[in-house]
């Protein structure tokens, strides 16, 4: 039970950091840690934002290279 629970809260935790990997990669902005006190919260927000970029480095490299996925044209205003 405590391993499937925190096993979900992981999971959670880094669907959110690819999320916001994402958004920096689309829009430049980024999640500022700045704001948190420094030492392990800092460290540790710092870590699960790189893993979140890694993730979605990952899927984007998978999307690049499978068959299941096309590149749409752009699109004419």
């Amino acid at each position: 039970m405590v391993l499937g629970r925190l096993f979900h809260y992981t999971f959670d935790i880094v669907l959110l950091s690819t999320v916001l990997a994402g958004v920096k990669r689309h829009t430049g902005f980024q999640f500022s840690t700045s704001s948190l006190p420094e030492g392990p919260a800092q460290q540790t927000a710092n870590t699960l934002l790189g893993a979140g970029e890694r993730v979605f480095e990952l899927a984007a490299a998978t999307s690049y290279t499978s068959s299941l996925f096309e590149r749409e044209p752009p699109k004419v205003k």
